[in-house]
């Protein structure tokens, strides 16, 4: 099954910078909701994964869509674009909201 993980970036630091990302694996089981989910592009310095906020199943296009927990960039320290670029680097990409309404 396709898994869809999709994942929500803002920054109280730039409130115009907000970002929809999502990265698509193949597995043989499904997340639910609660499990937190880890990836190598999650930054360590924020936690060691996310939450499963939502699960859509689409049993005839073998494909489950994942909403992950928001992730709201606080540390000034840090640029959201620095986070981006850490899930870019690992398999993560941008996507529009009008890409998630279509599917």
């Amino acid at each position: 099954m396709k898994i869809h993980l999709v994942l929500f970036l803002s920054s109280v630091n730039e409130p115009n910078v907000q970002e929809v990302m999502m990265k698509t694996v193949e597995s043989p089981f499904r997340p639910v909701q609660g499990d937190i989910l880890d990836d190598p592009g999650f930054h360590s310095k924020f936690h060691n994964g996310y939450e499963v906020a939502k699960v859509t199943i689409n049993y005839a296009a073998d494909e489950c869509w994942v909403s992950l927990s928001p992730l709201a960039i606080e540390v000034q320290e840090w640029r959201i674009e620095t986070y981006i670029n850490n899930l870019r680097e690992h398999g993560w990409r941008i996507v529009s909201k009008e890409e998630l309404q279509a599917n």
